[in-house]
């Protein structure tokens, strides 16, 4: 049986982690800890992508439409923002799970209107890193 092929594309300032506001994100960079996600997770072929360009994200989504089975996506500030990334959603057939290390609903309030939920299957919102692993195990069990 072929591993489920999954992409976390992330979105803007999420290069930084590890940097950024450490309070809010902890301290391991995405490439450390999306390193420890592929040893967790043998039985899926993980990439990872991550652009702080609109245009970027919506042409790897509507890329991987033809190439995964499933999309972690964490559009960052882009969530609350880009008619872009949620038509970009609506318009392929892969399944998209949105991810937020912060809760969303914990913040400013702008943050609070995610224009990309509609089109997503679910929403990990709060749990930090370990939303990533958990919307994993989405994929694995569907």
């Amino acid at each position: 049986m072929d591993k489920k092929r999954i992409i976390i594309i992330n979105g803007p300032n999420l290069n930084l982690l590890g940097k950024r506001e450490p309070e809010i994100y902890g301290s391991d960079s995405f490439e450390e800890f999306f390193k420890k996600l592929q040893n967790k997770n043998p039985g899926l072929q993980l990439e990872y992508y991550q652009s702080n360009i609109e245009g970027k994200l919506v042409s790897k989504i509507q890329q991987a439409d033809d190439e995964f089975d499933g999309i972690l996506l964490n559009a960052a500030a882009y969530t609350h923002t880009s008619v872009a990334i949620h038509d970009a959603i609506g318009a392929i057939a892969v399944p998209v799970v949105e991810i937020h290390i912060s809760n969303i609903y914990k913040r400013e309030e702008f943050r609070h209107k995610s224009l990309i939920s509609s089109k997503c299957v679910g929403m990990i919102s709060g749990l930090g890193l370990k939303g990533y692993q958990l919307g994993l195990e989405y994929f694995k069990n569907n």
